[in-house]
């Protein structure tokens, strides 16, 4: 998908459909097909606290059986914060896990990758 990042809505609506893929059982347990989506310089903040670099998210989530779970959406939010570049907040219920959830984006016309991700239990 080729995407005007100039055009505030189609970048985030392309932030958001990537953001969606990576919640995708078979995306997940795929690490090249997930590896497409991080940023060579990706790295997250679990719900663990724990900081994870690109490879080590992509070793961990790959082994998870995340089959049959359906990730519910609520809170929604999207941020421009420049052109390009967005920031996607959420809260989300994955199976028995709960959490607010941000993401940050980097929008091209050819191509989305996460920059970041922090996840925060909710009890």
């Amino acid at each position: 998908m080729s995407v005007d990042v100039s055009d505030k809505s189609l970048a985030i609506a392309a932030a958001w459909e990537s953001e969606l893929r990576l919640l995708d059982p078979r995306v997940r347990s795929e690490p090249s097909v997930m590896g497409e989506l991080l940023a060579p310089e990706f790295h997250e903040i679990g719900q663990s606290g724990t900081h994870w670099s690109r490879d080590q998210i992509l070793r961990v989530v790959s082994a998870e059986d995340e089959s049959g779970l359906t990730p519910v959406f609520s809170e929604q939010r999207a941020d421009v914060l420049a052109p390009g570049l967005v920031l996607l907040t959420y809260f989300l219920e994955f199976g028995e896990r709960r959490s607010r959830r941000s993401s940050l984006w980097r929008i091209r016309p050819e191509s989305s990758l996460m920059l970041f991700h922090q996840g925060t239990p909710v009890a």
